[in-house]
């Protein structure tokens, strides 16, 4: 396995592999290996040699935790992208390279089944599944991470000698500690993953078509916009009161609007629309679910609700969901986004924060996004994986991009304001609450961080993982004793 540098005609696409071009590294050589023993290999040597070490997937890490100019050496997974069912696990075994939508097209065209993860393909599953993961399916099917089974990772023990070892759930494994934190712990923590074993719990036998849920025939969209012009703020208030309501009332795991996804996008008014777009696995029932959401959401605003909708095969659907979302030029955005999860939906005086910062004269493009959460999510106990938040209604997000270097200060500025007057009575972040339940590590913000931005006395670990905390520090302790692997919100022995 030789060192990738600067030199090296393929160095500048590898090091500016990276979905947030806010954040830019350079590495002094990069490593692809396309084995664990090779994997084993490249962090003994960067151990040896006191570098600093990061690894990578896809390169969809919203921070600089990766593409950070301290980083010396850098070890890209994306040659590793086998999946193939493993007999002797009874269970699939995807390699941490893989992207998530060619781990859909694998799972699909050789077995029939899906697992619930992310909404773009272009993620890599190595920094995806363990740190939850969710996406179009959770509210059917649960979080990728729920449908973990074992891992095999790359750690340094208590001497520096880098090593491969594998964790299962089984209750008998002695590392089952490190396979749960695998299940929400976050990238960059323990070591490094190389491949991923996947099985449903309570999943029997050895047919590889029962080990993980059937893949949905077809899946049906549907989108709906409206122009801001017409829309009041009596109207605004209104459709977002809906939205939380509906959640609310419909993200227990028996919801018969399980099998609905949806997404309401609250664009700032610079971008003209405000949207809903999302998905459903039910079929012939699917038009039925749809239109009950859309009118519950419009109720009461006299807003014309006149749906695209389409059904489409799940596989055309999953490689290329939603074109317009990651259309040309995705990749290359500057852009900060603040996460949160939500167990109530918005207060009047939420709603009317947010009405007004979509309504300034700032010049950014952005806004906030409400995602609905919970039905099979929220059957899991807050412990039985390191995602703690299992009883929320809602993921929703302040986010703001950029193309060009002078709109970093305007755009930075309006989101972190936004941001912080939303949770005005909590400090400026989403600590858990009757309300909030703290945000995902999958969307991470160094900003929870900062007591210029986090008033409430609250720590950045308690927003992420609730009282899971100390259980990661555990196996941090354990198996990373030398914090080989560390970024500006990983786990502290």
């Amino acid at each position: 396995m030789e060192k990738i540098v600067a030199a090296d005609v393929r160095y500048p696409d590898l090091a500016g592999k990276r979905f947030n071009k806010r954040f830019t590294g350079k590495p002094e050589y990069i490593y692809m290996p396309q084995s664990a023993d090779e994997v084993v290999d490249a962090v003994q040597e960067a151990v040896n040699s006191k570098r600093r070490l990061v690894v990578r997937s896809g390169g969809h890490c919203l921070e600089g935790f990766v593409s950070d100019p301290a980083v010396q050496v850098l070890v890209d997974m994306s040659l590793m992208t086998n999946i193939c069912y493993d007999t002797e696990r009874s269970a699939f075994s995807v390699e941490a390279g893989a992207t998530v939508g060619e781990m859909y097209r694998r799972l699909f065209l050789g077995w029939g089944v899906v697992l619930p993860a992310g909404e773009h393909p272009d993620i890599g599953v190595g920094g995806h599944i363990l740190g939850g993961a969710f996406g179009f399916l959770c509210r059917e099917h649960g979080l990728a991470a729920d449908h973990l089974y074992g891992i095999e990772l790359v750690a340094v023990d208590a001497s520096g000698k880098a090593h491969r070892t594998i964790a299962t759930r089984e209750a008998n494994d002695p590392n089952r500690e490190l396979l749960w934190a695998h299940t929400g712990g976050g990238g960059g923590n323990f070591g490094i993953v190389t491949r991923y074993w996947l099985r449903s719990p309570g999943a029997a036998g050895s047919d590889p078509a029962l080990a993980l849920p059937k893949a949905p025939a077809t899946i049906t969209t549907f989108r709906v916009s409206w122009e801001w012009k017409d829309i009041t703020e009596a109207i605004f208030s209104r459709l977002v009161q809906n939205f939380g309501e509906w959640a609310l009332q419909h993200s227990a795991p028996d919801s018969p609007y399980k099998q609905l996804f949806s997404l309401l996008f609250l664009n700032h008014r610079n971008l003209s629309k405000l949207e809903i777009k999302g998905v459903s696995t039910a079929g012939a029932k699917a038009n039925e679910l749809i239109m009950g959401h859309l009118n519950a959401i419009t109720a009461g605003t006299d807003l014309i609700c006149t749906p695209q909708i389409e059904e489409s095969p799940w596989l055309r659907f999953a490689l290329n969901p939603f074109p317009e979302l990651f259309q040309p030029g995705f990749d290359n955005v500057q852009a900060k986004l603040k996460d949160a999860f939500f167990r109530r939906p918005f207060t009047d005086s939420q709603i009317a924060t947010i009405y007004k910062y979509l309504n300034t004269s700032d010049p950014v493009g952005g806004g906030l996004g409400m995602a609905t959460y919970g039905c099979q999510v929220n059957k899991v106990a807050s412990d039985a994986t390191a995602s703690a938040q299992r009883d929320c209604i809602l993921d929703v997000a302040c986010n703001t991009g950029w193309g060009n270097p002078e709109g970093e200060i305007a755009s930075l500025a309006w989101v972190r304001e936004f941001y912080q007057e939303l949770f005005k009575t909590s400090g400026g972040v989403p600590v858990p609450n009757e309300q909030t339940a703290g945000s995902m590590i999958n969307h991470p913000d160094t900003d929870f961080a900062d007591p210029k931005w986090n008033k409430s006395g609250v720590p950045w670990h308690s927003l992420y993982y609730n009282g899971n905390y100390s259980r990661l520090q555990q196996v941090k302790s354990k198996w990373d004793p030398l914090n080989i692997f560390y970024h500006a919100l990983s786990i502290r022995p």
